[in-house]
C-alpha cells in the first residue's frame, strides 16, 4: 500500500477532546498524529461538525481541524 500522507504520523495513545466552535464537545482517543492531521477514536462520528478543535491537555496541544474521513468509531482529521 502506498503512503499518501504529506507528513509521517507518529503512533500515540493519548486522551483528547474535540471541542466544537459553538460550544460542547466529545471525548476521544488520539491514535496517531502529525503536523498535518491525526486519527482519533470516538464513540460515534455522528453529529461531529465540519470544524472543531482537537485538544490534548497533557501536551497543551490545541489545533483547529476538520474531518476528512470517518468509519464506525474513527475519524481522520486534517489540521487547518
Amino acid at each position: 500500500m502506498d503512503e499518501r500522507r504529506r507528513h509521517p504520523r507518529q503512533r500515540v495513545l493519548k486522551r483528547g477532546m474535540l471541542t466544537f466552535i459553538g460550544g460542547g464537545g466529545i471525548d476521544c482517543t488520539v491514535r496517531n498524529i502529525s503536523v498535518s492531521g491525526a486519527r482519533i477514536d470516538v464513540a460515534s462520528p455522528v453529529g461531529i461538525p465540519e470544524q472543531f478543535h482537537l485538544v490534548i491537555e497533557t501536551d497543551q496541544f490545541i489545533r483547529r481541524g476538520r474531518p476528512v474521513w470517518s468509519s464506525e468509531r474513527q475519524i481522520g482529521i486534517e489540521f487547518d
